[in-house]
């Protein structure tokens, strides 16, 4: 029986009193009263988290090129902790407290002038919170977020806490008709956002592909693609990242288009956006090394059997594709929905 990864048997603290009591006296004392705060959460997490903390170092010690010290390791979880302080902020529409910096935000407005919709497809890399606020200040842009069922439940429940009126809409994978809202909220030209960094289930080679990430394979899931590419979408990369103060870089950048991609060469095309994803996950975890989340064994402690430095699983043509400018639009529109997706295809936002 194939096993589920550490993050998916990992259980997140959460506890929804502290977080309405830290609501309620962020907002009134103020962001900056709110942030001091945040030295003591970050520092309990440092020193009884061990598990998460060794994740951290091993992270940083391939994304910096040198050892983690504990300072290294403070920051990464300060950035996160302020990551999700901003979010109280955010859920209530107090844009202004902040310096959001878009960059290839013309891309989406050029995207969804063709009228079908597009995929944000990120990582736990920065804020997502932050790539829906920009939605939220366009009435004409509409965000939804995909994720797991069971995460979709923890969400809405931290939302309700920060600000019930602020609940973003999640559509729950692995459900009966989960494929088919989104494709109704595709055609209603709506931005549907996932994260597509994690895998559900450990060595499921069917599902997932291991990619050379910073210097050593780590798998990666393949069904957000099979997703966008069944429903014949272009997809969008795009990262909130947060570069200390209350500044933010929001980036979007081409990284499929599945439009008119014949199913004969669906996989070849999939094979060459894993490789531009990756890609452009390694560039921006190296522009900005404290904004990665993702505090478990990313790289599974080499126990699928793949050697250092593997090269990435794709053929010489996916690669030469990934470099290549993305196809101009097609018009063509899909009438028919496809079938589901089992529930282990696609990862959580």
């Amino acid at each position: 029986m194939t096993k589920r990864t550490d993050w998916a048997n990992q259980q997140e603290r959460s506890n929804t009193l502290l977080l309405r009591i830290m609501t309620w006296l962020s907002l009134r004392l103020g962001r900056r009263a709110g942030r001091a705060l945040l030295h003591l959460i970050a520092l309990y997490f440092v020193l009884f988290s061990p598990r998460a903390c060794a994740a951290s170092r091993d992270y940083l010690r391939r994304v910096l090129g040198r050892p983690a010290h504990w300072r290294d390791v403070y920051r990464h979880v300060f950035t996160f902790a302020s990551t999700i302080h901003d979010r109280i902020y955010l859920a209530n529409a107090r844009f202004d407290m902040f310096d959001i910096r878009p960059h290839g935000h013309t891309l989406v407005d050029e995207t969804l002038a063709r009228g079908r919709g597009v995929f944000l497809m990120g990582a736990h890399l920065g804020s997502f919170e932050i790539v829906r606020a920009l939605g939220r200040t366009r009435p004409d842009l509409r965000v939804v977020v995909t994720m797991y069922e069971e995460n979709a439940q923890k969400i809405n429940a931290t939302l309700a806490a920060v600000n019930p009126a602020a609940k973003p809409e999640v559509i729950g994978l692995g459900q009966v008709g989960s494929m088919l809202k989104v494709h109704e909220r595709l055609d209603q030209n709506c931005m549907v956002g996932m994260l597509a960094d994690r895998t559900l289930l450990a060595g499921d080679t069917a599902t997932m592909r291991r990619m050379a990430f910073l210097g050593e394979p780590a798998a990666f899931p393949l069904g957000p693609l099979y997703m966008a590419a069944m429903l014949k979408r272009p997809v969008l990369f795009m990262t909130g990242l947060y570069r200390g103060g209350n500044r933010y870089d929001v980036h979007f950048e081409t990284l499929a288009d599945f439009t008119d991609v014949p199913r004969e060469s669906r996989q070849r095309a999939i094979d060459a956006a894993l490789v531009r994803y990756v890609t452009l996950l390694d560039r921006y975890c190296r522009k900005a090394p404290y904004n990665w989340f993702n505090y478990y064994d990313f790289w599974q402690g080499g126990k699928q059997g793949a050697k250092v430095g593997a090269p990435a699983p794709a053929t010489a043509a996916a690669s030469a594709a990934a470099r290549a400018p993305a196809p101009a639009p097609v018009r063509r529109r899909e009438t028919r929905a496809p079938a589901e997706l089992p529930v282990h295809e696609v990862t959580d936002a």
